[in-house]
């Protein structure tokens, strides 16, 4: 059996690393990562190992070299990362204490409580992330998973978040190099995703710009192509600039993150992680979508009218443009065709957003071509967003089962339900006057199916669309 020290062609410790740009062409990273996948191999759904307790099995054995190596992985990197010392000193002791209680269900508290990466929002700053895991759209088992990651943080953005979009909470961060968790379609890093004995308040949430960006400009450039779509000339920039899409992104994900708690909602728009129909979460998602582009709008108008901007403002002015375009563009040619028919709320959210562009004129598909008429689409935009945002004004005063039919109602007056839906012929008084549960039984998981000019356009997106699986901001 061979060791990661020699698949990588070394015997020995590795060599200290001081500069993190050069992290990811290290042979300490290379054995780190080499033995993060070598140990995914023993590990099952839960992240512990089978006969890992004993050293005398193969499995005990080869699991305790895998940690061995990251742990001498982790310590050669830890100088190139200074301002992460505390976390990587508490990954070292996680991963050894692991180890020495038998491979169990891994608990990596400690070290995910010192890991505080939104404390050092400067703009190119890396971090190396080493946790058992599982991948928000990409593996459901909590494995090792190991990255190099760097922060995007513009002066925009910075003074963005100084002013009215605080939010404490928010890392933006580009992909460097991963494990094959994130090889994947997951464009995010969220601290509950870690295998961990109790849960913590959580302090950050980080999404990955550079793949959101990346996946943009392929699925846009092909949808465009396809529909025939004559793109603003701001929005074809997009397509053709990697960094000015990434910095567009971090705009809109700022706000659209400090949205989900903000505004005249319910309760928690998640209730908690309670069990509901699926489209409530598309409404959720889309309230935040929608509530970036408006205040992109009004950002817009307030230091267009400036008589003098600073380089941070007059960068400011023009991704709150470019963030209307990704908004609708994103949302009608990625997320209504992405991902399968199996309660996709993203991709109703999609649905929804080109229905209500078309039906209100401002949204063309005439003679096989899609054209929008720009000047008419944010108080189109903004009309839906009033839609939304009065549903949940409204609901405060209702009952949830209540506020789940009128948010049925919404959806329906724009959509058009499967024609098998129990929903939309009327739930039967024994369902009206159960419990939530037999309204959300009731939902169909294709509740409301494409229309044919999304039926038509996926069938071409879908090479395209499965092609965006892993990438990376170096990719094109």
């Amino acid at each position: 059996m061979s060791t990661p020290l020699q698949n990588a062609g070394i015997i020995g410790k590795p060599e200290v690393v001081e500069d993190a740009a050069f992290a990811e062409t290290s042979d300490a990273w290379r054995i780190l990562k080499a033995s993060a996948i070598a140990l995914q191999q023993l590990q099952v759904k839960d992240g512990s190992i089978p006969d890992g307790a004993d050293a005398s099995t193969s499995s005990g054995a080869e699991a305790r070299q895998h940690v061995a190596a990251i742990t001498a992985g982790i310590r050669a990197l830890a100088p190139a990362f200074p301002h992460d010392a505390a976390y990587l000193d508490a990954s070292v002791r996680d991963f050894e204490r692991w180890a020495s209680e038998g491979f169990g269900v891994p608990d990596f508290l400690d070290s995910l409580v010192a890991f505080q990466p939104q404390q050092h929002r400067v703009d190119g700053i890396r971090h190396l992330v080493v946790f058992p895991m599982y991948t928000q759209n990409g593996s459901s088992n909590r494995l090792i998973e190991a990255l190099i990651v760097e922060a995007i943080w513009p002066e925009f953005i910075a003074e963005l978040e100084a002013g009215d979009y605080g939010n404490k909470l928010f890392v933006s961060l580009r992909l460097i190099d991963f494990t094959p968790g994130y090889d994947t379609n997951s464009a995010v890093l969220f601290p509950e995703t870690v295998a961990m004995r109790e849960i913590p308040p959580f302090t950050w949430g980080a999404i990955f710009q550079d793949r959101e960006a990346a996946r943009y400009r392929r699925v846009v450039r092909a949808a465009s192509e396809i529909t025939k779509l004559e793109l603003p000339e701001p929005a074809a920039r997009m397509l053709n600039d990697q960094d000015l899409t990434e910095k567009t992104f971090v705009m809109w994900d700022i706000i659209h993150d400090r949205t989900h708690m903000r505004g005249d909602l319910p309760f928690d728009p998640f209730m908690i992680k309670q069990r509901m129909p699926y489209f409530l979460y598309s409404l959720e998602e889309l309230r935040c979508d929608l509530m970036a582009f408006r205040e992109s709008v009004a950002i817009e108008k307030r230091l267009g009218a400036a008589d003098a901007l600073s380089d941070a403002e007059q960068q400011m002015l023009g991704h709150a443009e470019l963030v209307q375009y990704a908004v609708i563009f994103d949302r009608i040619f990625r997320f209504a065709i992405t991902g399968s028919r199996v309660r996709n709320y993203d991709g109703l959210g999609g649905q929804l957003l080109f229905a209500w562009l078309h039906q209100r004129g401002v949204l063309h598909w005439t003679d096989t071509q899609l054209s929008f008429d720009w000047e008419s689409v944010p108080e189109a935009v903004i009309a839906l967003s009033d839609a939304v945002n009065d549903l949940y004004w409204r609901s405060i005063d209702r009952p949830k089962k209540a506020h789940w039919l009128a948010a049925y109602e919404l959806i329906s007056s724009v959509l058009t339900p499967n024609p098998a839906s129990a929903w939309a012929r009327g739930l039967p008084d024994e369902v009206l006057a159960g419990l939530p549960r037999g309204y959300t039984d009731a939902v169909l998981d294709d509740e409301f199916p494409l229309s044919m000019f999304f039926e038509a356009l996926e069938k071409k997106m879908r090479p395209v669309i499965e092609s965006t699986s892993g990438i990376r901001g170096t990719d094109d």
